[in-house]
């Protein structure tokens, strides 16, 4: 059974940091992304990346503040997001799909999806 399972939301000043890990189990998955949805928004991708070559796609409200890793060994996606604004508060979601997706893919071609983690900057 596939899970996804993120971690590292929570509460921050603006200008602040936090990292978000999302811990992959019971499968293989060739991209894996971070979406977000702010209250009364749609959901949005954030940053998209290819497991075996890297990161493919940031927002452009993100650019150059969120950087987004991987660790093979754990299985386990990272957004560093650094800078933080109020704007950024959102319900933060993980999303791993089975090919590799390097163009703006709908959001059903992701196959699996997270719970969704809490992130909220205060200004």
């Amino acid at each position: 059974q596939v899970q996804l399972v993120e971690s590292g939301g929570g509460l921050v000043q603006a200008g602040g940091s936090l990292i978000l890990s999302c811990a992959a189990s019971g499968g293989t998955f060739r991209t894996m992304a971070w979406f977000r949805q702010a209250p009364g928004k749609e959901r949005e991708l954030v940053a998209r990346l290819i497991w075996l070559s890297g990161p493919t796609y940031y927002a452009d409200a993100v650019k150059g503040r969120f950087t987004t890793t991987r660790d093979s060994d754990k299985n386990t996606l990272f957004l560093q997001m650094n800078s933080l604004k109020p704007e950024d508060t959102a319900v933060y979601y993980c999303a791993a799909a089975r090919r590799g997706i390097i163009e703006m893919a709908p959001q059903k071609d992701y196959d699996y999806w997270g719970q969704g983690t809490q992130v909220t900057v205060s200004s």
